[in-house]
């Protein structure tokens, strides 16, 4: 049985969790997760870092591989255990949703990130307003970038569903909560009809609302 790492309130355990969902992967049958991370600790012992020397969640242990980073994993667990071919194979598909798996983690989150820490982990009187609110405001303009391909395709890949859609819409979920809960900090949201209508259809279609926290006390 594979055994995964990491606290269900993890962004980045969120994508794994929704990835092993999508594939039928239950956990407690086909998988097991150990709380890890934050305050359930662990990730600092020296059986973790034996594994990940990173000492980050998620990790992934199945056999004798061991996997981390997110996107690597569910690259992995949709080459080898989509049996029901939930997730498109063919090269133009695939490499679609590579490139914004590549851009979630290299331009994206870097820049989404400052804002969610900033609001959810800083003791407020550490927090930079001005950092805070530049790096949502910044995000606002890489969404625009996601809509404008939105409005020609159902999908980041094409017209189906892919795990680059998994990395995306957690990180929109998250750029969403922030500006419900934190408006003046934040700054404005850009109304992106594309981004709405695409997540709407992955919350009707997918396990995302089985997956993903909405609530900042849940996700810190």
């Amino acid at each position: 049985m594979m055994r995964l790492w990491g606290r269900k309130s993890s962004i980045n355990v969120q994508k794994v969790l929704w990835c092993l969902a999508e594939l039928g992967l239950k956990d407690g049958v086909d998988f097991e997760r150990i709380d890890a991370g934050l305050h359930f600790g662990k990730n600092r012992s020296p059986e973790f870092l034996k594994m990940n020397p990173n000492g980050l969640v998620p990790t992934l242990e199945d056999g004798e591989l061991v996997l981390w980073e997110s996107n690597t994993i569910m690259r992995y667990l949709a080459r080898i255990h989509d049996k029901a071919k939930r997730f498109p194979g063919d090269i133009p598909s695939q490499y679609n949703s590579e490139k914004w798996l590549d851009w979630q983690v290299g331009t994206l989150w870097p820049t989404l990130r400052v804002a969610f820490l900033g609001l959810t982990r800083t003791p407020e009187a550490e927090r930079n307003y001005a950092g805070i609110k530049k790096s949502y405001q910044d995000t606002n303009d890489l969404f625009a970038l996601l809509d404008q391909t939105l409005a020609n395709q159902q999908y980041c890949s094409g017209n189906a569903f892919h795990i680059g859609d998994i990395a995306l819409a957690l990180c929109v979920s998250r750029w969403i909560l922030l500006n419900k809960t934190f408006p003046e900090q934040t700054g404005g949201r850009q109304e992106l009809k594309n981004v709405t209508a695409w997540l709407k259809r992955i919350e009707k279609e997918t396990y995302m609302n089985d997956i993903a926290e909405k609530e900042l006390n849940i996700i810190k």
